[in-house]
C-alpha cells in the first residue's frame, strides 16, 4: 500500500463545503462549467487525483482505498469537519467508498455517471476496453473512448473540447491511467451501498453505456436515502456537455435536504 498523496487542489466560493472528485484521466478542470453555479452556494474544494493534473505521480500501484485516503488527507488539510461530496465516474465510486469509511464527515454524496451491479456482459465490455489499452496502447482506444463518452452532436459541434479531453488522456501517465481504469472496471459497490447512510444524488446520462440508467436505478434502489436523475440524451461526459445542469441538480438536491 502506497503512502498518502498530497493532492493539488483549489478552494473557491462561499457556503457549506463541497468536495468535487473527477474521473479517469481528467483533472479538477472537468468541473469548469459547473463551478460558476456551485461557487455561489458552496465553498468548493476541487482537486486532482493522484497522478492527474498537477498532483504528484505515485511510485507504485494503488487501489480505491488509497484514493479514499488521499481524500481524507485533503479534508483534514482543509479543516472541514463535515462536507458534501460529489464525484463523476471513478469519482462516483471514491465518494461512496469515502462515506463508508468516514460517515461522520459526510453530509451528502453525489454519484454522477458511475456504475454498480454490473452483470457479466457489463463486466466483459469494460474489461475489453482495459485489455485493448494494455495490448494495443492507450492511443489506439481513443476512438472507443470518444464514442463512449460523447454524443455525436457534441463531437460534431465541439471538436476542440473533445480533442482537449483526449489530450488529457494521452498526457496522463500511462501506468496511472491503466491503474485507475482497472479500479473503475473492478470496483463493485453493490455489497455495501446499503450501508451508506448519507443522502445521495444518483445522476447519469440517458445514453451512458457503461454507467447506464439501468445500473443507476439499481444503485438508487440500494441506497437508503437517494434521488435518481436521468439527464436526457447525454452519454458519459455530462460535465463537459452540460455541467450547468449537473450543477443545478446538485444545488437543488442539497437545498432540498434543508427543508
Amino acid at each position: 500500500m502506497s503512502a498518502v498523496i498530497d493532492c493539488s487542489y483549489s478552494i473557491e466560493g462561499e457556503g457549506p463545503p463541497l468536495f468535487l472528485i473527477h474521473g479517469i484521466g481528467a483533472s479538477r478542470a472537468a468541473w469548469k462549467l459547473a463551478l460558476p453555479i456551485l461557487t455561489k452556494y458552496f465553498t468548493v474544494i476541487s482537486y486532482d487525483l493522484r497522478g492527474h493534473g498537477m498532483s504528484p505521480i505515485p511510485q507504485s500501484k494503488f487501489d480505491l482505498a488509497e484514493l479514499v485516503g488521499d481524500l481524507e488527507h485533503l479534508r483534514k488539510k482543509t479543516g472541514f469537519a463535515k462536507a458534501h461530496f460529489a464525484g463523476h465516474s471513478l469519482g462516483g465510486m471514491i465518494g461512496p467508498a469515502y462515506a463508508l469509511k468516514y460517515p461522520d464527515h459526510v453530509l451528502s454524496i453525489g454519484l454522477l455517471s458511475t456504475a454498480a451491479f454490473r452483470n457479466e456482459d457489463d463486466i466483459k465490455k469494460v474489461k475489453s476496453v482495459v485489455s485493448d489499452m494494455e495490448e494495443k496502447g492507450i492511443p489506439e482506444v481513443l476512438q472507443t473512448l470518444t464514442n463512449r463518452w460523447f454524443t455525436d452532436k457534441f463531437i460534431k459541434e465541439n471538436p476542440n473540447v473533445v480533442e482537449d479531453r483526449l489530450k488529457q488522456v494521452i498526457d496522463t501517465n500511462s501506468d496511472v491511467f491503466l491503474n485507475v481504469f482497472h479500479i473503475y472496471a473492478e470496483t463493485e459497490m453493490s455489497p455495501w451501498l446499503h450501508e451508506i447512510k448519507a443522502p445521495c444524488l444518483v445522476l447519469t446520462g440517458e445514453h451512458d453505456g457503461g454507467c447506464s440508467p439501468r445500473l443507476n436505478q439499481l444503485i438508487h434502489n440500494a441506497l437508503p436515502q437517494s434521488e435518481l436523475v436521468i439527464l436526457p440524451e447525454y452519454k458519459h461526459s455530462i460535465l463537459l456537455e452540460d455541467g450547468v445542469s449537473v450543477a443545478q441538480n446538485i444545488v437543488r438536491f442539497i437545498s432540498d435536504l434543508k427543508r
